[in-house]
């Protein structure tokens, strides 16, 4: 900022209203990918029944998600993102930019809230399930050896994480937890063929204990306490992707 600290005021004269629009962040990494190539997509504006219709389409070219991994995820990010439009709510909002020589403009006032969100397809669902795999990995890895080592290697008589396992095991008795990305992948899975599942069954399917498997569900899920389905977990919308319509289904069978 300048020694004075003045502030370029030509975009309040101007009377210039901006947007102000929340985006996802994977999103926003792959803008980054076409710095200095030009155009990132389309903005496609209507109206529907006296309402805007705000659509912004993904170039084709910038949907490839790179992974954390060393080896490409071969999961692409979905192309259309509606917007949900919001008002600014009486708020006065403005939005400033600052030069290399530390000079502060104004830009213009927010007249238009709003946030960009994927539509919920089959290549939404893949990259959902890519950025929990990548929260899920653990920061130590086992690796299986081609040969014994025999340098600086003491054998002992128990080691310590096996004594935690069968800690672990006794206390919660025959269901030992295993890695938080099987139960996902074993939930997901059941959930692509039904919509809903009481505690009980997912405790079957999984075998895992009770208050581990709650606690991944509340991560991914919804618990319904009253209603056709009371009792009963369902996944959050954000995650759900059935088989052959059965969302569709269900719903008739509720009306």
């Amino acid at each position: 900022m300048s020694e004075k600290g003045e502030v370029d005021l030509t975009g309040a004269k101007q009377n210039t209203g901006v947007w102000l629009v929340k985006v996802p962040k994977y999103l926003s990494q792959q803008w980054a990918k076409a710095s200095g190539r030009g155009e990132v997509g389309k903005l496609r504006i209507g109206k529907n029944q006296g309402k805007a219709e705000v659509e912004f389409t993904l170039n084709e070219d910038l949907t490839m998600i790179d992974s954390l991994g060393d080896k490409p995820s071969g999961v692409q990010a979905p192309r259309d993102h509606p917007f949900t439009m919001q008002t600014v709510g009486g708020q006065t909002l403005a939005v400033f930019t600052e030069t290399q020589s530390e000079r502060i403009s104004l830009e213009g006032l927010v007249v238009q809230r709003a946030e960009c969100r994927p539509a919920v397809s089959e290549n939404y669902m893949k990259l959902k399930r890519l950025q929990i795999e990548e929260l899920s990995k653990p920061v130590r890895l086992s690796q299986q050896l081609e040969k014994a080592v025999t340098t600086n290697y003491k054998p002992v008589a128990n080691h310590s994480y096996n004594l935690e396992y069968d800690r672990k095991k006794k206390e919660e008795g025959k269901r030992a937890r295993v890695d938080k990305q099987q139960v996902l992948d074993m939930l997901f899975s059941a959930f692509e063929k039904h919509q809903y599942y009481n505690i009980k069954d997912l405790v079957d399917i999984t075998k895992q204990p009770v208050s581990y498997l709650k606690e991944i569900l509340r991560d991914i899920g919804i618990y319904n306490v009253k209603g056709t389905h009371k009792n009963t977990w369902e996944l959050k919308p954000e995650y759900r992707h059935y088989q052959g319509g059965e969302e569709e289904e269900e719903k008739e069978t509720n009306d």
